[in-house]
């Protein structure tokens, strides 16, 4: 399949994965995906979440606006080849009234490494091109934050700053790089 392929079930908004083949017109002149290709990556994993989550294209023209990328800050680990597929997770870690922040990692399927890990600040954008309030539909599935147990819950700081257990080892290490 081209594209990616998903999970059976219900769609979680705290997490979505999806699979994905490195195809070859993907690569670089070292034989690696290039690196704005997993930007690619970040992007249409999220935006097949909230597609799953019916609010996507058709909705997004109904509410009057759409998602667009403002910042992408990313950690490259290993590369990934023709052939490999890759595993993404997405994972929203917050929503304010006019911008989201996600957490996708790729990892190679067939051994598990971790090749990527991106932090995403997407704003909302009126129909007119200028900043706008995200819809109160969307964001009030967010509101109160992740469950407890989620990944999501992991990685995203508590109120008043502090770095949930677990999360401050991760953070810590890519803050050195």
């Amino acid at each position: 399949m081209d594209g990616l392929q998903f999970r059976d079930g219900d769609v979680d908004p705290w997490e979505f994965h999806g699979r994905w083949p490195v195809r070859l017109y993907e690569l670089d002149s070292n034989g690696h995906v290039n690196n704005a290709v997993y930007l690619n990556y970040v992007e249409q994993v999220a935006l097949e979440h909230v597609e799953a989550m019916g609010f996507g294209r058709d909705w997004y023209r109904a509410s009057g606006g759409g998602w667009f990328v403002r910042e992408h800050h990313a950690t490259y680990f290993q590369p990934a080849t023709f052939g490999d597929f890759l595993l993404l997770t997405t994972i929203p870690l917050r929503m304010g009234a006019a911008t989201g922040e996600r957490h996708t990692t790729i990892h190679r399927e067939s051994d598990g490494a971790l090749l990527t890990e991106v932090r995403t600040l997407w704003a909302w954008v009126r129909e007119d091109g200028r900043p706008g309030r995200i819809p109160e539909e969307l964001r009030s599935l967010f509101r109160d934050g992740p469950p407890p147990d989620s990944s999501a819950s992991r990685l995203t700081p508590r109120r008043g700053g502090a770095v949930r257990a677990g999360a401050s080892k991760i953070n810590a290490a890519q803050s050195d790089r």
